[in-house]
Order: structure tokens, then sequence, then C-alpha cells
């Protein structure tokens, strides 16, 4: 993300996974883990959604990992359909996380699903979690504390915000709309910043 990116890897399930930590200015409030979109369909953890994540993450003070699901980059294994890539995230989680820091979970589009289920599987629990175009109508979500930040783009061309919005329902959970959004917020990155910024200030 920038020069003082540290590049490192930490032993997974299914070999070592290529992770980038970004720490921020003084001490850290904690570690915060974001997953990228579906490795398929050309997702990797320097994807801009992701990156505008882990800066506004820095800013506010967090040590901030991004990390490459099995079978992309530097990341040993293969695609396992959602399973193994949260089996990832916890590795990435367990091994960078110290003790019982306060911890934020982030994802966008499958990287969403996979923080949520991460973060039912995670003690102690996640401080924080952020959804950004979350994958509701491909994967199975999981069900998010009342606090976690959602926001989806009102034209998602990948995910209709219709499934986030069904999936957010039954949990009387609101959802953060980016009028005009697509699915890769283009254009909108700096507001989508914004937006996490204010909701992680808390």
């Amino acid at each position: 993300m920038n020069a003082h990116t540290q590049r490192l890897r930490v032993p997974g399930p299914a070999g070592e996974i290529e992770c980038a930590l970004d720490a921020p200015a003084g001490d850290p409030r904690g570690l915060a883990v974001l997953c990228h979109p579906h490795p398929q369909h050309g997702g990797t953890m320097d994807n801009k959604v992701v990156q505008t994540l882990a800066r506004a993450c820095v800013q506010l003070g967090w040590r901030t990992v991004r990390f490459n699901f099995r079978g992309v980059g530097a990341s040993g294994g293969h695609w396992d359909e959602g399973r193994g890539e949260i089996e990832d995230a916890l590795a990435v989680i367990a091994a960078l996380r110290q003790g019982d820091e306060p911890l934020v979970l982030g994802g966008f589009s499958f990287g969403g699903f996979v923080a949520s289920q991460a973060a039912q599987r995670v003690q102690p629990a996640p401080q924080r979690l952020v959804l950004v175009g979350p994958a509701t109508s491909r994967f199975d979500v999981a069900p998010v504390p009342a606090d976690t930040l959602v926001v989806h783009g009102e034209h998602d061309e990948v995910v209709p915000l219709s499934a986030t919005l069904d999936w957010a329902r039954p949990q009387a959970l609101p959802v953060v709309v980016v009028p005009g959004g697509g699915h890769f917020f283009h254009g909108q990155l700096p507001l989508l910043k914004s937006i996490v910024l204010r909701h992680l200030a808390h």
C-alpha cells in the first residue's frame, strides 16, 4: 500500500499465507484483518476497495493486515469454495493477534462472507465488523452484531442491493447505501473511506 507496508508470510492450513501489514503512527488500538474479494474472479489483497478499508483502519490507529487467500499470489493451496478461506482468515488472526487485543474484521464482497463467518469463531469476538458489498446473493453470509457497518452500492451489478437488504431485514440491521454506487465503488472510494472512518471512530 505504501513504502512502509511490511510483507510477511504466516502459517496456514493449506500452506503459507501471504500478508501485507501496515502500522499506524503511535501505539496501535489493536489489529484489523481485511478479507479480499472472490479469488476466482481476480480478487487479491491489493484490490482497491480492500486498500481503501486498510487506509481507513491505519488512519484510525489500527495495525492493519491484508492477506491473500489460498492459491492467490504467494499463498499456498487451492480454492476451497469458501470453507478453507474462512480457515485462512482464522489462521491470519491467530498468527498476528497479540493475546486478546481488540480486533476489527472486515471484508469486501466474498471477503465479507468470510469475515462474517470468521467473526462467529474468533475468541474474544471482534470489536467491530465492516462488510462492504457482502456477497449475500452468492454465499451464506452469517448474521452479524447490531453495530456492524454494512455498505452497499445502490447499483451493485454483482451482488444486488436487494439481496443484502433481504439478509439484513431479519436482523433489523441498517445498511448504508451509496447512491449510484456499483460493486467496485468506482469514483467513490473517498466516500467509502469517509463512511468507514466515521463508523470506526467511535
